[in-house]
């Protein structure tokens, strides 16, 4: 059964789902969870603009807040009483997807547990999904997990066509 779970944890809600049914499963097959928190060029640059008028290091910033949320998340599992260690993954080698498909073939990892948004049509297209790309590359079954109906209203009417319409596939 499941002894090494990895799961990917990005500070959405939709991360924190995910993390939740890992640790339930966790528990039910007395496995350990990996935790692996991925700093991309993206969240790179996004962290440029959102810390522009700051001084200091954007790298030094991404890193504090990816080891917090790496923290919060082991902290989260030994209430639980799960065991859980942390990768943070800074060095820009390769895409999030890239980086998780690694990371579970390196340690290795027998499941692959993350939280989607369940995206469809625009917003999909938009957007992308990491957890697509992790789903069709990964060497190991992934468990995804959908958030919650009301999240998922919430992200399909940020992409509302015109005329109320929602874009679908």
């Amino acid at each position: 059964m499941y002894q090494r779970i990895l799961v990917p944890v990005d500070g959405s809600s939709t991360s924190s789902h995910g993390l939740g049914e890992a640790i339930r499963l966790a528990k039910v097959t007395a496995g350990r969870l990996r935790l692996i928190h991925v700093i991309d060029e993206l969240s790179f640059a996004l962290a440029m603009d959102a810390y522009s008028g700051r001084t200091g290091d954007w790298l030094d910033e991404l890193r504090a807040g990816g080891t917090q949320l790496l923290e919060e998340g082991q902290a989260r599992a030994a209430a639980e009483g799960v065991e859980a260690d942390a990768v943070l993954c800074d060095n820009f080698r390769g895409a999030v997807p890239d980086r998780v498909t690694a990371e579970a073939a390196s340690w290795p990892a027998d499941l692959i547990v993350l939280g989607t948004h369940g995206r469809r049509g625009l917003g999909r297209m938009v957007m992308g999904s990491s957890a697509e790309q992790i789903l069709r590359s990964a060497s190991v079954p992934v468990l995804l997990v959908r958030a919650p109906e009301s999240h998922a209203k919430a992200e399909a009417a940020r992409f509302a066509m015109p005329g109320g319409t929602v874009a679908s596939q």
